[in-house]
């Protein structure tokens, strides 16, 4: 194709993010309107229309609403064929929604019965994905135990080829709902101590249930928005209201001096124009007028 290059490389790492997916009973609603299931299934048929091959999928927590063993079952049965179809290896990250024991055997095929925190280390292709359990059972806000610090500050000694993504449910910024300080992650400083100067180059959280970006200890945060329902930002504070609307997840491209966050809606909207790859390439090729007639062609006019 005949085209001006892009000042930038291709990415070297391509990673799908999602979040807050809240599986329920088989058959239930969650809030008795919100069909989980029917949201993640439409996410992944949406997506594997393009030609994106993503090398992982980071899920951020509260994948089940109340830790059923069948919403985890459920949720593998949609999520497994799908990642199998793209390439893409999986990566899953307890929420505060979630029971640990039923996350192990359900999503990580551990027959333990452990109640320690799940933490896990992934090797994406020479990118570190670290998997934190900022939870804390049987409640909404976030901690990370001295025993994890001190782990995470050992795998962070050495640098991976690539550098390292942290993610975790409950993420280090602030919000602007009025709830934040029930549900944030407390003493953030103490993990700010361990990421600085390490090869830490982005934080991927959840929890909010809207999409926001941040920095922490000088590294970049990104937190996807869930996947069942949405918290509505344009509310009178300190108010609070979910919504039906606005459910979406993320594009992780991380290349070599930096990493791109690209939110994506779920569902599907009425076309304004649309190009092909072959009208693209023809596209590439004309004159400025051409281009735009073509544009307008397109969408109609």
């Amino acid at each position: 194709m005949s085209h001006i290059a892009s000042q930038h490389p291709a990415p070297e790492h391509f990673i799908l993010h999602v979040s807050d997916t809240h599986f329920v009973g088989d058959g239930d609603l969650l809030h008795e309107r919100i069909d989980s299931d029917k949201n993640l299934a439409e996410l992944f048929d949406g997506f594997t229309k393009a030609n994106a091959r993503p090398e992982a999928i980071v899920f951020t927590g509260d994948l089940a609403d109340t830790g059923r063993p069948d919403a985890y079952e459920r949720l593998r049965a949609i999520v497994e064929p799908a990642a199998e179809k793209l390439g893409a290896q999986v990566i899953w990250v307890m929420g505060n929604h979630d029971e640990r024991v039923a996350f192990r055997r359900g999503l990580l095929d551990e027959e333990a019965d452990q109640s320690e925190p799940v933490d896990r280390v992934y090797d994406v292709n020479g990118l570190r994905i670290i998997a934190l359990d900022s939870t804390v059972p049987g409640q909404h806000h976030g901690e990370i135990s001295d025993e994890q610090l001190a782990w995470l500050r050992r795998e962070l000694e050495v640098p991976a080829p690539d550098g390292t993504l942290i993610a975790l449910h409950h993420p280090p910024v602030p919000s602007p709902i009025g709830l934040i300080a029930l549900v944030e992650l407390r003493d953030q400083e103490r993990l700010a101590e361990v990421i600085r100067g390490t090869d830490v180059r982005g934080i991927l959280g959840g929890h909010l249930h809207y999409s926001t970006t941040s920095t922490f200890a000088g590294v970049p945060v990104s937190v996807a928005s869930a996947t069942c329902y949405t918290q509505d930002l344009a509310v009178a504070y300190p108010g609070a209201r979910g919504q039906d609307g606005g459910q979406s997840y993320n594009l992780v491209h991380v290349y070599g001096d930096r990493v791109l966050h690209s939110v994506v809606p779920i569902g599907q909207f009425p076309t304004v124009y649309e190009m092909t790859p072959e009208m693209l390439e023809a596209f590439m090729n004309m004159t400025p007028d051409e281009q735009l007639a073509a544009v307008n062609a397109s969408a109609g006019e």
